[in-house]
């Protein structure tokens, strides 16, 4: 067996605390492919934590059998601080309460250093380049000195993941379908995986905005191309994913495990463990631009009442929802929310009570959108 359990400690935040990164591994080191798997780095997001759990104990048993024939690292709860935050009774894993943001932005962007250090280097053989490459990486990373806990819990897990071929990042949105968020280089190559989770919805985006998680991972590879040039065979090395595992109250076994069960089947056909994983299913969905995702914003407070269900084929103008002022006049208390494009009506809020400017409904919309700048994610 070839099973690994390392507790790797993060610096301490105050006098007389400390937290881990609990950190599980199979195969061999350095072993081809690797894939890095982690969950809840939304630390309030647990169907992607139970999903990890149930692929742990199928691991387990894929190790005894001597089925594991790359490395596999799963970190099955990557954001200890998330987890520990709590206020009058309600868990806050999204953003660091001491004020260093959101727990899946601002990863560190290693192309600048890595650019001018491997300038020149690359060759025709574009295996040595991908070595080159996450040599590169893995050095501009040791050299991040983070100054407080939050960044050296996004240095660790970086430097987990930065030289794998395939980084699954387990997420949840509020209310919603299992859906991807993948750099637009990977599509359609990552379409196997799409099609094993059964994703309803698949966003894509070169570059969504401050530096998240999966980005950090699989985009130095295009930018890299891009900076240095097409002479040399550079590919995007790096399949990295967000994955979406429906809402955050889909909390329950079977559904976990079946997660888990898609999520091997996609180490399979990649090669990263033995065994058979049956033909691909059906696709569920196109993929779509992220620039083309409607995120329709409340503009006054009340209570939120959608007139139209997940997954609902909406035409611009649609009536997708009212916000309703419960103190007002009835004849004037609901305010009408319309699609803005043509698209899937694919994520609900859980909250249902509105302030002005909040997001209750996103759209995944076919084109991109005019004027939706360059940060196309939620805060």
């Amino acid at each position: 067996m070839s099973k690994t359990v390392r507790q790797i400690p993060l610096p301490s935040s105050a006098p007389g605390t400390s937290r881990a990164v609990t950190v599980y591994g199979y195969g061999q080191p350095g072993a081809r492919p690797k894939a890095y798997i982690q969950a809840g780095l939304h630390a309030d997001e647990l169907p992607g934590m139970l999903a990890a759990h149930h692929l742990l104990r199928r691991l387990d048993a894929l190790d005894a059998a001597g089925a594991i024939r790359g490395e596999i690292v799963v970190v099955p709860a990557a954001n200890p601080i998330g987890l520990s935050q709590s206020v009058l009774e309600y868990h806050v894993g999204r953003f660091a309460l001491d004020g260093r943001g959101n727990f899946n932005r601002h990863y560190p962007d290693l192309v600048p250093i890595v650019a001018p250090r491997i300038a020149g280097q690359l060759t025709d053989d574009a295996d040595r380049n991908i070595r080159l490459v996450r040599a590169a990486l893995l050095a501009a990373l040791a050299e991040q000195q983070p100054a407080d806990e939050t960044g050296a819990l996004r240095t660790l897990l970086l430097g987990l993941s930065i030289d794998a071929d395939f980084v699954l990042d387990l997420h949840c949105d509020n209310q919603a379908p299992v859906h991807l968020y993948l750099g637009t280089p990977l599509w359609p190559d990552a379409r196997d995986l799409a099609r094993d989770l059964r994703a309803e919805v698949v966003l894509l985006a070169e570059e969504s905005g401050d530096n998240p998680f999966d980005e950090a991972n699989s985009s130095p590879w295009w930018v890299l191309h891009r900076l240095l040039g097409d002479n040399h065979p550079l590919p995007p090395a790096c399949l990295a994913a967000t994955i979406e595992l429906r809402g955050q109250a889909d909390v329950d076994d079977d559904t976990a495990q079946a997660d888990a069960e898609a999520l091997l089947r996609f180490l399979q056909r990649r090669g990263v463990v033995a065994g058979d994983p049956g033909p691909l299913p059906e696709a569920l969905c196109d993929a779509t631009p992220l620039a083309g995702n409607e995120m329709l914003r409340a503009p006054v407070a009340g209570i939120v009442a959608y007139a139209r269900p997940l997954g609902a084929r909406l035409r611009r103008g649609d009536h997708v929802a009212d916000i309703i002022d419960p103190t007002a006049e009835p004849a004037r208390a609901r305010t009408p929310l319309h699609a803005g494009v043509d698209g899937v009506l694919w994520s609900l809020c859980i909250h249902r009570l509105a302030r002005p400017g909040d997001i209750v409904a996103k759209i995944a919309g076919t084109k991109p959108i005019e004027g939706r700048g360059s940060n196309l994610l939620t805060t």
